[in-house]
C-alpha cells in the first residue's frame, strides 16, 4: 500500500490533481476499476445500507493492515463542501469539474486493539462519499492539504489509544441535497457504516 500512496503523492503536481486511483500491481479496485489518469472513478448507485449514524457517532471494525489486524473505532465527523470555482482549480482539466464541487469527508479513526502499525495505514481507504444516493468521483491527492486532515504517509507507528483524522475528497454535483459517508474495510463484503449529512 505504501507504493501506491507514495506514487500518488509525488505524481500529483501542486493544485493539479488526478481524478483516478491507480494501484501497485494488479488486482481489482472497488473504487476505480483501474481508470487511466485524468478520469473520474465511475459513479455508482449506493448499495443497500443499515440505518445511518449521526455525525460523530462511531462504529467498530477490524481492518487487516499490512503488518497487523487492527480494531478501529470509526466516526465520520463532517463533510466540507467547496465551490465549483475551487473544484476547477483542483483538476488538470477544469472542464471535468463543470457542475461539480469538492466534498471532503473528515473521519476520525481510533486504534482500539492490535499491534502498532509498521506501515502506512489502509483504514482510511474504506471511506466513500455519496451525493443524493450516487457515489461521487474520487479526487486523489487533495485531502492531505485540507484543513484538519492528516497525512497517512506520516502515520507509521500508529499505536493503541491514538486517534487520527483522515479525509477523502470526492467531486459531487452542485445542488446536492444530502451527502452520505460510507465506510467499510476494503476487503469486507459486509454492509458499510453510513453517516448522513445535509449538503450546506
Amino acid at each position: 500500500m505504501l507504493c501506491k500512496k507514495t506514487a500518488l503523492r509525488f505524481a500529483a503536481p501542486v493544485a493539479v490533481l488526478a481524478l483516478a486511483l491507480t494501484a501497485c500491481g494488479g488486482g481489482d479496485d472497488k473504487k476505480s476499476e483501474d481508470k487511466p489518469k485524468g478520469e473520474a472513478a465511475n459513479s455508482q448507485a449506493k448499495p443497500k445500507a443499515p440505518s445511518a449514524l449521526a455525525a460523530g457517532e462511531s462504529t467498530t471494525a477490524k481492518v487487516k493492515e499490512e503488518s497487523a489486524t487492527v480494531t478501529y473505532e470509526v466516526a465520520a465527523q463532517k463533510v466540507d463542501l467547496g465551490t465549483e470555482a475551487e473544484a476547477k482549480k483542483l483538476v488538470s482539466d477544469p472542464k471535468k469539474a463543470k457542475g461539480l464541487v469538492a466534498a471532503v469527508a473528515h473521519v476520525k479513526y481510533t486504534h482500539k486493539a492490535g499491534a502498532p502499525l509498521a506501515d502506512v495505514p489502509d483504514v482510511g481507504d474504506g471511506a466513500e462519499i455519496y451525493a443524493d444516493g450516487v457515489r461521487g468521483g474520487l479526487l486523489i491527492g487533495a485531502s492531505e492539504d485540507a484543513a484538519g486532515c492528516e497525512d497517512e504517509l506520516e502515520l507509521e507507528g500508529w499505536k493503541k489509544g491514538e486517534s487520527h483524522v483522515l479525509c477523502q475528497t470526492y467531486l459531487v454535483p452542485v445542488g446536492t441535497k444530502e451527502i452520505e459517508v460510507h465506510w467499510a474495510p476494503e476487503d469486507s463484503e459486509g454492509e458499510p457504516a453510513v453517516w448522513k449529512f445535509p449538503a450546506k
